[in-house]
């Protein structure tokens, strides 16, 4: 097994691009909540998963400190768009543009983002609990 763990300094500028790539755009970005499995890479397209809903970060996204980029405040959705089990997200920047994918979980699952409940119901809140993405 390979281990790499890096200076805090380095952890912090490998962190605050996924920060700066959030921001991106004129606005603020969003976080498309998913059922089914996570794609291969964030390159790779949408297919049979259903979107839940979508969550909308300040703008600015958050901070980074010491290689950990910490959420501000993200707005739920209030009325999600289909029933499912929340598996994954698809963050992306105000113009459309993905930045990553992420796992998700309820709180306490250990996922970058959690959630109340991964059971999510068409017309329904979202909540989330928890938004943190770090470097070892």
């Amino acid at each position: 097994m390979a281990i790499l763990r890096l200076v805090t300094a380095l952890q912090t500028s490998c962190i605050t691009p996924i920060m700066t790539a959030i921001d991106a755009g004129s606005g603020a970005g969003i976080i498309e909540i998913y059922n089914g499995t996570i794609p291969a890479n964030a390159n790779t397209a949408v297919t049979t998963q259903t979107k839940l809903g979508t969550l909308t970060f300040s703008d600015p996204s958050g901070s980074v400190t010491s290689g950990v980029f910490t959420a501000s405040a993200i707005t739920q959705d209030s009325s999600a768009d289909a029933t499912g089990t929340a598996s994954w997200a698809r963050i992306k920047d105000s113009t459309g543009a993905t930045v990553c994918d992420i796992d998700v979980t309820s709180t306490g699952g250990g996922g970058v983002l959690q959630l109340n409940t991964v059971n999510v119901v068409a017309g329904g809140p979202i909540l989330i609990t928890s938004f943190t993405l770090s470097v070892a």
